[in-house]
C-alpha cells in the first residue's frame, strides 16, 4: 500500500495557482501533479518557492511536482514594472512595487521614492499618481486644482492623470475624477461599463467594455469626436487629440493633426499607443514602434529600438520598457527627463 502525503500549495499577491487548486492536498507517494500558477493582470509569475526539491521547473507557471514527501510551496507573484512620462519627467514602477521618478521635480511630482505597493503609475503635467494594491491611490506634485485630492478614494483599478486631472476606473466600471473642471473634463459621474480611460490636457475618454468609446472636455479641434468608435481596447488622449487601438492591431484618431500626429491610419500590428503632446507612437507586436507627428527634439526617432514590451510619450519625450527591465528614452532632456539608463525596474 503506497504512503500518503500532503500537498499544502499557496501563493502570494497578484496571482492563483489554478491547477490543482490551492489548500491542503493529499496525494499518494509518487503521484506527479500538474501545476498552474496564473497571474492576475498587472502581475507576473515569478518562480515557484518551498519545498521545490522535485518540481520539474520552479521558474515555469505551467509545470509539475512529483510528490514524495510533505511538501510546501508558494506560487510567488510580482508586479509588472511599467514607464510613465509626464511635462519634462519619468516615472518607472519597478517590480517589488516601488517607484523611480527623474526629471523636473520642481512641484514635488518626482517625490515618490517612499510609495510601496504600487500597481500602477500615470504621470500628468506637473503630478504623479500612484494606484496600490488595495485599490487606493497615492498622489504628489501640484495641486492647485485639486488634482491631487484622491486620498479617500477606494475600489480603484485603473488611474490617469491629465495636465490638471485625475481620472480613475472603479471595480464596478464608474467613473471618478478630480481637478479642474472648466472645460468639464471632470464630468464622468454618469459613465458605467468602463474599463480603461485617459486623460489628456483637457479632456477625458473612456472605453466600454462593449468597445465603444466616450469622452467628455474641450473639443475644439474634435478631440472628443469618438462617439461613432467601436472594437476599441485602448485610448490615449493627447494634448488637443485622442488615438484608440482596436483588436485587430488598427488604430484610429481624432483631433488637433497640425504635426501629422493623427496620420495613423496604414498602421498595422499595433498592440499598445501612447500619446504626447503632439506626437503618437505605436507599439508593434514584434516589440518594433513607429511614430508620427512633431519631432522637434527627436521624440519620434525610435526607429532603431527592438524589443520594446511597453512605452510611454510624454510632452517632447518618448520612453520604452524592455523585456529585462531597462529602459530606453529619447527627445528633449532639458530636465533629465531621458535619464533612466540606470534604470533596472526588474528587481
Amino acid at each position: 500500500m503506497p504512503f500518503v502525503y500532503i500537498l499544502t500549495i499557496t501563493s502570494t499577491t497578484g496571482g492563483f495557482v489554478t491547477t490543482p487548486g490551492e489548500g491542503t492536498l493529499i496525494y499518494d507517494e509518487e503521484t506527479v501533479v500538474d501545476l498552474v500558477a496564473e497571474a492576475d493582470e498587472g502581475y507576473y509569475f515569478d518562480n515557484w518557492t518551498g519545498d521545490v526539491g522535485t518540481i520539474a521547473d520552479v521558474s515555469a507557471a505551467s509545470t509539475n511536482i512529483t510528490v514524495s514527501g510533505n511538501y510546501s510551496i508558494t506560487a510567488e507573484f510580482q508586479y509588472i514594472p511599467m514607464v510613465a512620462a509626464g511635462v519634462r519627467y519619468t516615472v518607472g514602477l519597478k517590480s517589488d512595487g516601488t517607484v523611480v521618478a527623474v526629471g523636473r521635480n520642481i512641484e514635488g511630482q518626482c517625490d515618490v521614492g517612499n510609495w510601496t505597493y504600487i500597481v500602477q503609475v500615470s504621470a500628468g503635467c506637473l503630478h504623479t499618481v500612484g494606484l496600490k494594491t488595495d485599490g487606493t491611490l497615492v498622489a504628489v506634485g501640484n495641486n492647485d486644482k485639486g488634482q491631487c485630492n484622491v486620498g479617500g478614494w477606494t475600489g480603484i483599478v485603473q488611474v490617469a492623470a491629465g495636465d490638471y486631472h485625475t481620472v480613475g476606473v472603479k471595480s464596478d466600471g464608474t467613473v471618478v475624477a478630480v481637478g479642474r473642471n472648466l472645460e468639464y473634463q471632470c464630468q464622468v459621474g454618469g459613465w458605467t461599463g468602463i474599463v480603461q480611460v485617459a486623460a489628456g490636457t483637457f479632456h477625458t475618454v473612456g472605453v466600454k467594455s462593449n468597445g465603444t468609446v466616450v469622452a467628455v472636455g474641450w473639443n475644439y479641434y474634435g478631440q472628443c469626436d469618438v462617439s461613432g468608435w467601436t472594437g476599441i481596447v485602448q485610448v490615449a488622449a493627447g494634448y488637443y487629440h485622442t488615438v484608440g487601438l482596436k483588436p485587430d492591431g488598427t488604430v484610429v484618431a481624432v483631433g488637433d493633426n497640425f504635426y501629422g500626429q493623427c496620420n495613423v491610419g496604414g498602421w498595422t500590428g499595433i498592440v499598445q499607443v501612447a500619446v504626447g503632446t503632439y506626437h503618437t507612437v505605436g507599439l508593434k507586436s514584434d516589440g518594433t514602434l513607429v511614430t508620427v507627428g512633431d519631432n522637434e527634439y527627436g521624440q519620434c526617432d525610435v526607429g532603431g529600438w527592438t524589443g520594446i514590451v511597453q512605452v510611454a510619450a510624454g510632452w517632447i519625450h518618448t520612453v520604452g520598457l524592455k523585456p529585462d527591465g531597462t529602459v530606453v528614452a529619447v527627445g528633449s532632456n532639458d530636465s533629465g527627463q531621458c535619464d533612466v539608463g540606470g534604470w533596472t525596474l526588474i528587481v
